[in-house]
């Protein structure tokens, strides 16, 4: 497992953009959620909010995340990508797929079906047990 993080890690890092790997996971929240808060993303990912919000100036300042006020609360705002951070998150994406397909290459559909059950029950188990 630590080879394919560090394999991830490296191809965040050498890239063009020097995304992080948790900013590369906020990218991939907000394609998958537009218009999200980042109460929606402190909520999602359990994470810190000051770390979030740090996170988010960063991608806004690499122009791409992009903020506008909620229409029906102007008190809230409202963050997507730029096209340049959904092309960012489109790449990085497919350097994933094709990092798992690597990763479970000679793998029946069988294996890797209990595979993922097998993951799951772990991370069930890690889920139900208080830190």
């Amino acid at each position: 497992m630590h080879l394919y993080r560090s394999r991830q890690y490296r191809a965040l890092r050498g890239g063009p953009h020097d995304i992080t790997h948790m900013e590369n996971k906020a990218l991939g929240f907000f394609a998958r959620h537009p218009g999200a808060t980042q109460s929606d993303l402190v909520s999602h990912s359990g994470r810190d909010k000051a770390q979030l919000a740090r996170l988010i100036h960063s991608l806004r300042d690499k122009g791409l995340l992009e903020a506008r006020v909620d229409a029906d609360d102007r008190r809230s705002t409202r963050l997507q990508l730029t096209p340049e951070g959904a092309a960012i998150h489109k790449r990085l994406h497919k350097q994933g797929t094709r990092l798992s397909g690597i990763a479970v290459k000679g793998l029946s559909q069988e294996e890797c079906d209990q595979l993922v059950s097998l993951l799951q029950r772990v991370r069930a188990n890690l889920e139900s047990e208080p830190e």
